[in-house]
């Protein structure tokens, strides 16, 4: 329902607000699906460094949308061929809670055994994401600390007005 709100308004400024509160669903989504790392990403990128940056621009942009006339229908295309591939390849996927599913059979049985072992850490769960899931975790580091700069260098630049030519004056 929020999704269809953030296309439907024309106010952008509600937008921006509906697209936060959607990225924070999403968080909570996460959340509920056991994918904390996942949920504190989509809540400090999109909730918030998203919504930042959004704000910065409409400062600068008009408070409304224009009506857009027609339909675009390479919008249309590209949306529609892209649903069917996402389709077909979702029909790939092996069948959800199959017991014989690789990561039940190869991946998980590997972080169970080896876990301890390995690492000394009586937590499973945290020795999979400091160990094995590092790299990925660094890598939500570097994505956020990305995004953070980017926002900063984005709002510390002074927006510039075109020079007047001499002839605009008089």
């Amino acid at each position: 329902m929020v999704a269809v709100a953030v296309v439907r308004v024309r106010d952008l400024f509600s937008a921006a607000m509906l697209f936060a509160i959607y990225s924070l669903l999403s968080a909570a989504l996460f959340v509920v699906l056991d994918a904390g790392d996942v949920a504190l990403t989509e809540a400090a990128v999109g909730a918030g460094i998203s919504t930042i940056l959004i704000l910065a621009v409409l400062t600068l942009a008009p408070r409304y949308e224009a009506a857009i006339r027609g339909v675009n229908w390479i919008a249309i295309t590209v949306v529609v061929i892209t649903g069917v591939c996402l389709i077909w390849a979702v029909s790939d996927l092996p069948t959800f809670g199959d017991p014989n599913n690789p990561i039940h059979v190869h991946v998980a049985p590997y972080y169970i055994e080896h876990s301890y072992k390995d690492f000394g850490v009586p937590n499973m769960v945290a020795s999979v994401l400091a160990s094995w899931r590092s790299i990925d975790t660094f890598g939500e580091v570097i994505v956020i600390f990305t995004a953070a700069v980017a926002v900063f260098s984005l709002l510390s630049v002074k927006p510039t007005r075109p020079a007047r030519k001499p002839e605009d004056e008089a």
